[in-house]
């Protein structure tokens, strides 16, 4: 517990990951609401219902990084501003649209959705010092985990108990005053060393968009396509086997793995590849599906990758706060966003095309050996920028680059 209780003795961050908990979890909830609301109040299909969830997952793929530029030019009240208001304006006419109408809207709302998960990410970078970044960054994932097993269950329970309608007034509502919290608590984008030095340089993005940065945003987005992947083949696998009635079961006992994973990445004192983990949780991935037959061996199929789902996130999270300059810190987070984003959006339905065309244990296979590829390709990338810090930390006489290059490694 030591490095916990070392991270959340710093002033700030015990609040900081409060408040993202809370406020996430009406994000967490717009998809299944959204979903329920195209299929039963305007009478669409659930093709129909992808594409309102690929509209808004479009438009914050591509806000996610200009937001992030936004709150390095100008701070972060103002960005909260902005999308908090255009939050309100959407989510308060969401239910008077037509269908046609609620797609461009949906995009539009997207591009302007509030930035909670890069401003976190952001803030626990100006909070923690770099080596203590690794159990906060294993937090944040965490309260990740912990708002996507709370939120959609909510929207469940407001959808069946009250009407989809009246949900997204509420999910709305949700995340105005998630936006409005955050822009009480203004956490700190920059931390105070690099505040006082006054407004940061300007750095030209050929110059901090290497090609070890972007290999991260490619591991980010490979992670989360196996887990998009995961989560379509396991409701897949359990109705084939007429045990439909235990996917909460299952879909909680891979939560909780998540969870226990990253609890033990983050007190750890090594560090660990972001692209070692995701290349691991790829290949834990592709057999899962051989555990299918029943239900109790699927949970325990998926408890190695489960395990590490949370310590992938965080560990891409905290490469990218180490490699991105302060002043181009929020862009850099909302790349690594947005890179999130597409994973999540790519790999739900690349794994239902495969479970249509061959079996379910399928799903899991082929996004595995995606993700798993992606490592094998970008390996060459980080095997050499290794060797660099290694050869700059071993350098005779020149302790100072070495002070410098070794924490950046991932």
């Amino acid at each position: 517990m030591k490095p916990y209780r070392e991270a959340l003795a710093l002033p700030g961050l015990r609040s900081l990951l409060l408040v993202a908990v809370l406020a996430r979890v009406p994000l967490t909830a717009t998809g299944v609401t959204l979903t329920f609301y195209v299929v039963q109040d305007l009478g669409r299909g659930y093709g129909a219902a992808g594409l309102v969830g690929a509209a808004i997952t479009v438009g914050a793929a591509v806000g996610g990084p200009l937001l992030g530029r936004l709150v390095d030019r100008r701070g972060l009240r103002p960005v909260l501003v902005l999308t908090a208001v255009a939050e309100a304006v959407f989510w308060s006419t969401a239910p008077m649209l037509s269908y046609y109408l609620l797609l461009p809207a949906a995009f539009l709302a997207g591009l302007l959705a509030l930035p909670i998960f890069s401003v976190i990410r952001q803030s626990i970078a100006a909070l923690v010092p770099p080596e203590k970044r690794r159990p906060a960054y294993a937090l944040d994932s965490m309260s990740v985990e912990l708002s996507f097993m709370i939120g959609p269950a909510l929207a469940t329970v407001g959808v069946t108990t009250i009407s989809a309608r009246l949900t997204l007034y509420l999910v709305g509502v949700g995340i105005v005053a998630a936006g409005v919290v955050l822009w009480l608590l203004n956490p700190p984008v920059r931390s105070a060393a690099e505040a006082s030095t006054g407004p940061q340089p300007r750095v030209a993005r050929r110059q901090w968009l290497t090609s070890r940065l972007v290999a991260v945003f490619a591991v980010s987005a490979a992670a989360t396509l196996v887990l998009g992947g995961t989560d379509v083949a396991v409701i897949a696998v359990l109705r084939e086997n007429g045990d439909a009635g235990f996917t909460g079961a299952v879909l909680s006992v891979w939560a909780v793995a998540s969870l226990l994973g990253g609890f033990a990445y983050g007190a750890v004192r090594r560090s660990f590849s972001p692209v070692a983990l995701m290349g691991l949780l790829s290949l834990c991935t592709i057999p899962v599906g051989l555990g299918g037959s029943h239900w109790w061996l699927l949970c325990l199929a998926l408890i190695p990758a489960g395990a590490l789902c949370a310590p992938t996130i965080a560990a891409t999270s905290d490469t990218v706060s180490r490699l991105a300059p302060a002043g181009v810190r929020g862009e850099a987070m909302g790349l690594h966003g947005s890179a999130v984003t597409v994973g999540i959006a790519v790999g739900a339905p690349l794994a239902g095309a495969v479970i249509d065309a061959s079996a379910p244990l399928w799903g899991f296979a082929v996004t595995g050996a995606i993700g798993a590829l992606v490592a094998l390709a970008v390996l060459p990338i980080e095997l050499r920028h290794r060797r660099t810090d290694s050869a700059a930390t071993t350098r005779p006489g020149d302790e100072h680059t070495a002070t410098a290059l070794t924490p950046s490694a991932p």
